[in-house]
């Protein structure tokens, strides 16, 4: 498959012209990547007006994914993330306040686009389960119910899957739900761009979602940075027409051409034997997925590229566990007190397999840790989300903010994922969740 961003820029590269454009380096190389840092010089194309080289390349990924629309973000999926909300938003005009039905463990810049574009949340989520601050597993029957029950249609449903642990929701039958509604499905699949080339595709532009974002650079050999907005050929004409537009409102005029190299880059990796790869990859996933469970360890059912170990469960704190693994050279992923998180690309190299295996099978798992069961009613939206976000605030002591209303979202990041949402008011069990997941300090409403 051409590259065309990258090999115009090779070309320019090598020319070694005389640079009286930006970047400031001019070239010269101090990290060593200088000299293909460039911008929007004449052929280079513009990534929000594309109809050239950047053009071609965001029409080689929707050929990859089998989109309607690919567009490139070198600003992660968070630029993607608020795009595609303001493209559910507008879509429809209406004097009232636009309401998204989104599952509970949204990402951090859901929340931001809620304030940036003033809709209202309604929330799917079981307070009767065990809480986790990355887990929201929602039904159909939960969803239609939910749809029934709202006095106006909702602009989109929006869901979270895989989540940060690996679980996956059934998009295809909460999908249906929503379409059964006329309502549009938006995905955060930031963890799941290599979903579209396993064996049996489960990416959510296979299943009936109408908009996803995938962070390349989660899964696939793309740098940091790199993501993907797609669009299904079923989804509404208004939602291609203005994607660039909507891509353009939260992203800088000076996107990184490295980063678009990178993407460029990555489409030509995909059609030369990724899916093989990838398979391999998964296999070697799943043989260590049973060596664990063989050991004794308790292993969380995640998506086939994490590894996700229910720590508590097997006897450690997740955190204690990944400075264990840390002291022997593994890095992993994520950790909190009752998981450890482990991603894998066919990029990982034998040794690091092998050293993973070692580690697993020469520790011994133990006796399940005795903890607190926490559950977490909703907490009462007293203010909008916008609100709250642009309140002058005060930070406290997370553990003395009960009854204060949220200002800025309090979340670590990993997983970027918000306890208590902006506009809330802070109540006891939230309150019990800071101290479990380490959040010290809130800023609350003045």
């Amino acid at each position: 498959m051409d590259t065309p961003i990258y090999n115009y820029v090779q070309k320019y590269a090598a020319k070694n012209g005389a640079r009286f454009h930006m970047p400031g380096h001019k070239g010269a190389e101090i990290l060593g990547c200088e000299s293909l840092d460039i911008t929007e010089i004449s052929g280079a194309d513009s990534l929000y007006e594309a109809d050239g080289i950047i053009a071609e390349s965001e029409k080689n990924a929707a050929s990859l994914f089998g989109t309607a629309k690919t567009l490139y973000s070198a600003e992660g999926s968070t630029q993607c993330i608020k795009a595609m909300l303001y493209l559910a938003v507008t879509a429809e005009e209406s004097r009232e306040k636009p309401i998204v039905v989104a599952a509970r463990n949204v990402h951090k810049s859901f929340v931001q686009a809620a304030a940036l574009l003033d809709f209202e949340v309604v929330w799917l989520w079981d307070e009767n389960r065990e809480f986790s601050l990355c887990r929201c597993e929602i039904t159909p029957e939960q969803l239609e119910n939910t749809l029934k029950g709202l006095d106006r249609k909702p602009a989109a449903v929006y869901l979270t899957s895989p989540d940060y642990l690996g679980g996956t929701a059934d998009i295809k039958a909460l999908g249906d739900v929503a379409h059964n509604f006329s309502v549009p499905l938006l995905v955060d699949n930031a963890h799941g761009a290599y979903l579209a080339f396993l064996d049996e595709p489960c990416h959510p532009m296979r299943l009936g979602a109408d908009i996803c974002c995938d962070s390349a650079h989660k899964t696939l050999p793309v740098l940091t940075g790199g993501a993907y907005l797609h669009i299904s050929e079923k989804a509404a004409p208004f939602f291609r027409e203005n994607a660039k537009g909507a891509m353009e409102l939260f992203g800088s005029t000076s996107p990184s051409y490295i980063i678009l190299q990178s993407l460029d880059l990555a489409n030509k990796y995909i059609a030369a034997g990724y899916p093989q790869k990838l398979r391999a990859c998964v296999d070697k996933v799943s043989r260590l997925k049973r060596q664990l469970k063989k050991s004794g360890w308790k292993v969380y059912d995640s998506d086939p590229l994490k590894l996700t170990v229910r720590a508590s469960d097997s006897g450690y704190d997740g955190r204690e566990l990944a400075e264990l693994l840390r002291e022997n050279g593994i890095e992993c992923e994520y950790a909190d007190p009752d998981f450890t998180v482990f991603m894998f690309t066919p990029e990982n190299r034998e040794s690091d397999f092998r050293a993973l295996t070692e580690f697993f099978t020469g520790t011994p798992a133990r006796q399940a840790l005795k903890k607190d069961i926490l559950y977490m009613k909703l907490p009462e939206q007293i203010i909008s989300i916008r609100e709250a976000v642009f309140s002058k605030t005060e930070r406290l002591n997370a553990e003395n903010s009960a009854g204060r209303i949220l200002g800025r979202t309090a979340v670590s990041c990993p997983p970027a994922v918000p306890v208590v949402v902006s506009g809330e008011k802070i109540n006891e069990d939230a309150v019990k969740i800071f101290k479990r997941y380490g959040i010290k300090y809130v800023d609350a409403v003045l």
